[in-house]
This record gives structure tokens, C-alpha cells and sequence, in this order.
């Protein structure tokens, strides 16, 4: 006997085990969420992408080397001269001595046939040069600052898909949980429908009530089946949805309580933790930033370059022969261009004060949205308390007519009429707890999620 109940026993834990693990609670749902959201993902390419942009402007920085190869046959005169030059091979017969003539007083005169009329000549040069920006009036630095605070957008914009990621999925978990509430309220009706039904056919029996009184019992009770239907098919439409937000099939999970507990946050702590009011405040930061690119159009800019090269006519002959160098630098200072230059600053500056007002006023906007959803939840509060307090009457008074009609003090249209009142309670209760749900939820995605 003792090893039976040890069986049974551990039977029963590794049950327990098996439903703990299939149940999802809210908890490891919002970490699968962050891994798993073909959304989420989407946006962390996106911050990925704007972290190489940051890559392609400093990059700049360090200047670029770039390697040219020319192969080219030609017998246009200039061509072949400058490839004789460039490959240092040119000769004084390249000039037309094979004319010359010193007993002809006009030998000034005569066109140089071998220079002119040169035949086809092949030319292969390999070229190494290396140029680097010295001073570009901070024009690089510039832009690499606004790149990182578009990579800190595309990250705030990540962080705002996740939240209303988050939002969605604690919103269907908190769904779930008021509708398994209401479910089972309706399942209890139903049992005291069974039981009415029950009793009034013992009472059709003894001629104590009529064959319409079973008819409107019944119909009520296929009225409660109906609902019972709609909410189980409401709570298969929830489970499609979390798989989709999870990208994972889910066919169990853990509701929560069915009240959601009000952020302690204060109205400045929201508005720091705020995202929108984050990307405007990184939004007013570019602005400055691209005032200082404009800016960059008064300084001079300054570069410097590096060549090695080799020609010849086959491709690396002579390599080290006919090898050559050049390094320079050149300053460049746009002195004077019409006041366009001024023009575009004045524009960054426009710009720049016109985002400093588009911050005020999602600040603005945003205490706004505070405000109107504190006073919604306030009122909701007001509404649930009084609908709790109207179920409990009605299913009060419920009772009281059932043991009434028993008594045949009272008819059963006048049961039906008090059981409908208690649904309808049961369903104005749902819909203002989910109503609440909303709010709260809305509340703490104004706050980051932050709670």
C-alpha cells in the first residue's frame, strides 16, 4: 500500500510538473517576445544598419587608397608621346631627328613624321594612391555625431515596437484572465439554470407549474450557452494572437490577476522615461548638429595624397625602373558664392528652433494624453465598484426569486427577467475591467513600460 501512494504521489508531481511547464506565465511570454517578435527583429536590423552608417562616416576619416590599372593601345600622337614619357623611354628620335638635316635651311619647318604619325603603341600603367582629408571644418565629425543619434533613434524606435509589443501581449494575457472570470461566473449561472431546470420539471410533474415555464428556463439556458460559446471563441482568437506575437504555438498559459495594478509613477517621471519624447530631444541634438554642417561651408578644407606608379609597354615591365612618386596637398576656401552659404545656416538655424518647438510641444502633448488617461482610469475604478456591488444585488435578488418561485410566489418570467439582469451585470463588469486593463496598459507604454 505504501508503494501505491508513493507511486500516485510522485504521479501527481510530475503532473504538476508537466502543467507548470506547459502554462506560459506573462513572465517568460515578455522574455520569448523580445527574442522571438519577427517585429522586434526588424527593428534591431534596423539599429544594426544605422551602427554601420556611423562606420561608413568616420570612416572617412582615415581617407581611401585605391589601386588603377590601365591597359591601352593607341596611335594618336599625344597618347604615344605622353605613354613614352610616362614610362620614361622617350628619345630624341621621338622628336623627328631622323629628318633633320642641317644643310636645309628650312629644317625648322619640316613636320617631324615619327612624332606626328607615331605607330600603334600598347601601354600599361599600375597606380597606388593614397589621399586623406586633413581639415574638413569639422564637417566629418559633424556628420558622425548625427549618426549616432540617428543610431540612438533607430534604437528608441526598437525600444517603442517592443513596448507596444509588450503592451499587446500583456493586454491579451489580462484578456485572458477576465474572460476565464466571466466564464466561469456564466458557468455557475448555468449550473443554476441545470438545477432550475431540474426543478421545474419535478413541479410540471406534481402540476405545480407549466410546460411554458420549462420553455423559458431552457431558453435561457441556450441564451448562457450562447455567450459561453462566444467567449471560448474569443479565447481561441487570443491564443492565435500570443502565438503570432511569440512566433511560437501556445495553446496554454497562466492568466494573471484580473486586476492590473496602477503605475506609481509621477508625471515628470513618465515624461523622462517617455520614447517619443526621447526622439524629439535626439531629433533637437541633430538640428544642432546639422547647424554645425552648414557652418563647415566658412572654413577652409585642407587634403593631402600620396602616388606610386609604373608603366611601360607590357603589363610590370621594368617595374622598378620606370617606377614613380608623388605626394601634394591641396587647401580649398569657398570665398565667396553668392550668400548661399548664409542661406543654408540661416535654414539649419530655422530648422534648429522649430524642433526646439516640436519638443515643448510633445511635452505638452504628452502630459495631456497623462492627464486624460488618469481621469479615464479614475472614472472606470468608480464604475467597477459600483458594478461589483450591482452583481452582488442581482445575484442576491436572483437567489431570492429562485426560492420564490419554488414557493409559487412569483412567476418564472420574473426569474428570467432577474437572471438576465445578473448577466448583463457579469458582462458590464468585463467590459469595464477590460477597459481598465487598457488604460493601465496605455499608461505604462507613455512610461516606457517602466512601472
Amino acid at each position: 500500500m505504501k508503494k501505491i501512494v508513493s507511486i500516485l504521489s510522485l504521479s501527481l508531481l510530475l503532473n504538476a510538473a508537466t502543467l507548470s511547464t506547459d502554462s506560459l506565465t506573462l513572465n517568460e511570454a515578455l522574455d520569448i517576445l523580445k527574442n522571438k517578435n519577427l517585429e522586434i527583429k526588424a527593428a534591431k536590423f534596423d539599429v544594426e544598419g544605422a551602427k554601420e552608417d556611423i562606420n561608413t562616416v568616420w570612416g572617412k576619416n582615415w581617407g581611401k587608397l585605391t589601386f588603377t590599372q590601365d591597359a591601352v593601345r593607341s596611335n594618336d600622337a599625344g597618347n604615344v608621346f605622353g605613354f613614352k614619357l610616362t614610362s620614361r623611354e622617350a628619345t630624341f628620335g621621338d622628336f623627328g631627328f631622323s629628318q633633320f638635316d642641317s644643310t636645309n635651311p628650312n629644317i625648322l619647318q619640316v613636320q617631324p613624321n615619327d612624332l606626328n604619325y607615331p605607330g600603334y603603341s600598347n601601354f600599361f600603367q599600375s597606380k597606388l594612391k593614397y589621399e586623406v582629408p586633413l581639415f574638413t571644418g569639422f564637417m566629418i565629425s559633424s556628420y558622425t555625431d548625427i549618426m549616432k543619434k540617428m543610431e540612438e533613434i533607430k534604437s528608441l524606435d526598437k525600444n517603442k515596437v517592443e513596448r507596444q509589443k509588450e503592451y499587446e501581449l500583456k493586454k491579451s494575457f489580462y484578456n485572458m484572465a477576465l474572460l476565464d472570470s466571466s466564464i466561469k461566473n456564466l458557468n455557475k449561472i448555468l449550473d443554476n439554470i441545470n438545477i432550475l431546470e431540474n426543478t421545474t420539471k419535478t413541479m410540471i410533474d406534481v402540476g405545480y407549474a407549466k410546460h411554458v415555464d420549462l420553455l423559458e428556463v431552457q431558453a435561457k439556458k441556450g441564451n448562457v450557452e450562447r455567450l459561453l460559446v462566444q467567449m471560448n471563441s474569443n479565447k481561441k482568437l487570443l491564443y492565435h494572437y500570443i502565438s503570432f506575437l511569440l512566433n511560437k504555438k501556445v495553446d496554454h498559459i497562466q492568466v494573471p490577476a484580473t486586476e492590473v495594478t496602477m503605475p506609481k509613477m509621477s508625471d515628470e517621471e513618465i515624461l523622462r522615461h517617455n520614447i517619443d519624447l526621447k526622439k524629439a530631444t535626439t531629433g533637437l541634438k541633430i538640428t544642432k548638429e546639422m547647424l554645425k554642417v552648414s557652418q563647415a561651408a566658412y572654413y577652409p578644407t585642407l587634403g593631402a595624397f600620396g602616388e606610386v606608379s609604373t608603366a611601360d609597354n607590357t603589363f610590370l615591365g621594368n617595374a622598378d625602373k620606370h617606377k614613380a612618386y608623388t605626394i601634394g596637398a591641396r587647401l580649398s576656401w569657398n570665398i565667396f558664392d553668392g550668400g548661399i552659404d548664409a542661406a543654408k545656416i540661416e535654414k539649419s538655424r530655422i530648422k534648429k528652433l522649430k524642433m526646439q518647438s516640436q519638443v515643448e510641444l510633445a511635452k505638452k502633448g504628452i502630459l495631456l494624453k497623462i492627464a486624460k488617461i488618469r481621469t479615464q482610469i479614475e472614472g472606470v475604478d468608480v464604475e467597477i465598484a459600483s458594478l461589483k456591488k450591482e452583481l452582488k444585488l442581482a445575484n442576491a435578488i436572483y437567489a431570492n426569486y429562485e426560492g420564490r418561485y419554488k414557493e409559487k410566489l412569483v412567476s418564472m418570467s420574473d426569474v428570467i427577467i432577474k437572471q438576465s439582469a445578473q448577466i448583463e451585470k457579469i458582462l458590464q463588469l468585463q467590459i469595464a475591467k477590460n477597459k481598465r486593463t487598457e488604460k493601465i496598459l496605455a499608461l505604462e507604454k507613455l512610461a516606457n513600460g517602466e512601472n
